[in-house]
């Protein structure tokens, strides 16, 4: 998942491997209460919990706040709009690694057919 340009005021993120939802809110520059709402609204954004309830967020998911934050703040989405991008963009995805992964298999199945016939 790219960093969408519009993000480009807001800082690096930095290279570890969980970060609280204070260092999130500051990296993607959005409050904590709307990063909660957001786990409710965008079903990909599911931060892992441990004890207390506490949320732990992955790279990814900074990506994904900060792609969020752009639909929404910068392009001017609703949050069904984004959600329904998002979702969009999953399915392109999917089916462009499952059709890569078909090709392969084709290839590796010519080859099989190749070496059984001499």
């Amino acid at each position: 998942m790219l960093e969408p340009s519009n993000n480009d005021q807001l800082p690096a993120i930095p290279g570890k491997r969980y970060f609280t939802i204070g260092e999130v809110s500051e990296l993607c520059d959005v409050k904590p209460h709307v990063l909660r709402y957001w786990e409710q609204e965008f079903p990909t954004l599911s931060p892992v919990k441990r004890r207390g309830n506490r949320r732990y967020y992955q790279r990814q998911d900074v990506l994904l706040i900060r792609q969020i934050r752009s639909l929404l703040y910068d392009q001017g989405f609703t949050i069904g709009g984004a959600r329904q991008r998002l979702e969009g963009e999953n399915v392109k995805e999917e089916a462009t690694q499952t059709r890569q992964i078909v090709q392969q298999t084709v290839a590796e199945l010519e080859e099989i057919l190749e070496a059984l016939k001499s």
